[in-house]
């Protein structure tokens, strides 16, 4: 922590000791701060798909600086998009801080400035560590840290990048939907556990009716021989003469585990807000669907989780002169909603011959390199012509593209 950062914390401590304000850590102790603990996440393969793809497209979608539409690079910028912090990439660093938000309901990222306030590494802190204080008097929010050794630091909130779920009843803190999903995940494991039992205990178990009674010592040794004789033979049995063998009806039922599979998905993509079909639960849709859901999933789900990081970095990472200027990140989700070849080319020549898109913004999107001179120019249909230009010096196409019938005619005349 920088000695700026000592001497805020510093004085706000002293200021809370003086207004008689103090916080129990006891139960942090003997945690290691920067320690990975056992979570759902590990044990709960539905929960940690959602997670693993809710992180891996935050992470991959494309983060930019802007200054009125075009693209700038700046220090701070550069630290963000491509190396926060000595340890991570900006992919690394955004996936954390998004598995962060979803299994804890919080992510905290530590602002680590330069002695001219620039940004200069970005750390993700463990959230079972940070807890926001609320300043009564001045109203300002700050983030007590539980640090090794038991040290306690202080952290105005314009130093801390806090991206969170909902939260109730003015809480500072967003709440984890893995608690919301406590019930649901006690009654999927009761399931498979029961259903576990099920398979493991029912599927050798035999009847052996004899004609006679025989005693206990008889008894056993049928029993053994009779399990000899079955794994022996693979599982083939016969049956001799005053000897009844009978199979126990087996009382799992593999429906009964797939269904409640179905409804622990639906909950974990309801609780999540997100398509069940991000759960390969693709039951009744077609194909032709697909991108109808895909723009369900970035309008109600996406867009509300970028907003919140674009306006954390502009907030935080920005100073308010450089948004006055015009500066802002923005995360690039078009190309979420690209769709497939036939209607990328339906949209670009729409846009193209509308003067919606330039040619080479265009080739931009298709990763292709810019051709600069016409083609960085906007188009109109005529067909077709640079938009300022002069529509008196614009000529129909069949003035200038004679048909052929015309050629002949022509022809004909000459001769």
């Amino acid at each position: 922590m920088k000695l700026y950062q000592r001497v805020r914390s510093a004085v706000y401590g002293a200021y809370m000791a003086w207004k008689g304000v103090s916080y129990d850590f006891s139960p942090w102790r003997g945690k290691i701060f920067w320690g990975i603990e056992n979570s759902t996440l590990a044990t709960n393969e539905t929960i940690f798909s959602i997670i693993t793809r809710l992180s891996n497209i935050m992470a991959t979608l494309p983060l930019k600086l802007y200054k009125s539409f075009d693209v700038v690079d700046t220090d701070t910028s550069d630290t963000l998009i491509n190396s926060p912090n000595v340890n991570a990439t900006g992919f690394d660093f955004i996936r954390q801080l998004e598995v962060s938000r979803n299994e804890s309901g919080n992510g905290y990222a530590l602002i680590q400035r330069d002695i001219r306030m620039q940004v200069e590494n970005l750390w993700i802190l463990q959230s079972n560590y940070v807890v926001p204080v609320l300043d009564t008097d001045t109203r300002e929010l700050w983030y007590e840290v539980m640090g090794a050794n038991n040290q306690r630091y202080l952290v105005h909130n314009m130093d801390m990048i806090h991206v969170k779920h909902i939260s109730g009843n003015g809480s500072l803190k967003g709440i984890s939907p893995i608690d919301v999903l406590k019930n649901a995940n006690d009654f999927d494991k009761a399931v498979r556990e029961f259903s576990l039992k099920e398979m493991q205990g029912a599927q050798n178990s035999f009847i052996l009716k004899y004609g006679a009674n025989i005693d206990e010592k008889k008894r056993q040794a049928v029993i053994d021989d009779f399990k000899r004789f079955y794994q022996d033979n693979g599982g083939i049995l016969f049956q001799e003469p005053g000897v009844e063998i009978n199979a126990l009806d087996r009382k799992y039922v593999a429906a009964d585990t797939f269904t409640s599979e179905r409804i622990t998905r639906s909950r974990v993509a309801n609780v999540f807000n997100v398509p069940t079909t991000m759960l390969n639960d693709t039951e009744g849709q077609s194909y032709s669907s697909n991108e109808q859901l895909m723009r369900m999933f970035v309008d109600l789900t996406l867009m509300p989780i970028v907003r919140q990081y674009e306006q954390e970095f502009n907030r935080k990472l920005l100073t308010p002169a450089e948004r006055k200027s015009g500066r802002y990140f923005k995360f690039n989700v078009n190309s979420l909603l690209r769709g497939d070849t036939a209607a990328r080319t339906s949209f670009y020549n729409m846009m193209l011959r509308s003067g919606g898109m330039k040619p080479d913004e265009v080739r931009r999107l298709e990763d292709l390199p810019p051709e600069g001179g016409n083609a960085d120019k906007l188009w109109v249909s005529g067909d077709l012509y640079p938009i300022d230009m002069d529509p008196s010096q614009r000529k129909s196409s069949a003035s200038t593209a004679p048909s052929k019938g015309g050629e002949e005619n022509e022809q004909g005349q000459e001769e």
